[in-house]
């Protein structure tokens, strides 16, 4: 297959995953079609890119574990420490520090606390895949990764929907830097799962503790 048929089909099932809960009959039942079709969604996503062979120009055939693994973990800190700087910032222009997207998140863990699995592994793992791996390999295939990485982390800014446009671009392209450098998906995987899962903890152990 393709990096073009591969990279559209893996937005495809993106956009299948992203709508399917709005059609539950309850807001209960959405979110259990939510954590449901983000797991199995992310579930597919790595069967198809496991089965795929085209690599993008950046990408490595070799198996570096160690890199990986350390460039991924290491990751996590950095998108940590980038999005407290960026918040910073966006405060200082009078955007409140707040996101909304994390605190709808957190919400619904408390209610339901099997959706933090969707919120921490199935949600990330799909974006990389998305917004990653598929944006920046249609670029590529054009020979533009540069302009595949910028396009997607608009894109990936866009699509949280709380108004802090800055700090996901930045965590766009922090992300994206990762995958070109290792030249593996799984670097910027580990880092965004990480992140996003340090984050949910972290609020509630914040909520536990008040």
């Amino acid at each position: 297959m393709s990096v073009r048929k591969y990279s559209l089909l893996t937005i495809f099932m993106y956009i299948i995953a992203f709508f399917a809960p709005i059609f539950a009959p309850t807001s209960q039942a959405s979110t259990n079609v939510t954590t449901v079709t983000y797991l199995l969604g992310a579930a597919f996503m790595i069967f198809l890119y496991l089965r795929q062979t085209s690599k993008l120009s950046f990408e490595k055939n070799k198996i570096n574990l160690l890199p990986t693994l350390f460039w991924g973990i290491v990751g996590i800190f950095l998108a940590i420490l980038l999005q407290t700087v960026i918040m910073q910032i966006e405060q200082f222009f009078g955007i409140p520090i707040e996101s909304q997207n994390t605190q709808n998140i957190i919400g619904i863990v408390l209610r339901q606390p099997l959706f933090a699995l969707a919120a921490m592994v199935g949600g990330p793992i799909m974006e990389e895949f998305v917004f990653r791996r598929s944006l920046i390999g249609l670029f590529d295939s054009f020979a533009y990764p540069w302009i595949g990485i910028i396009v997607s982390s608009l894109i990936f800014a866009v699509v949280h929907q709380d108004g802090h446009l800055l700090l996901y671009f930045c965590l766009g392209f922090f992300l994206s830097l990762l995958y070109k450098k290792t030249g593996k998906i799984w670097t910027s995987m580990i880092s965004h799962v990480g992140m996003n899962s340090l984050v949910v903890i972290a609020n509630l152990v914040l909520i536990a503790g008040n």
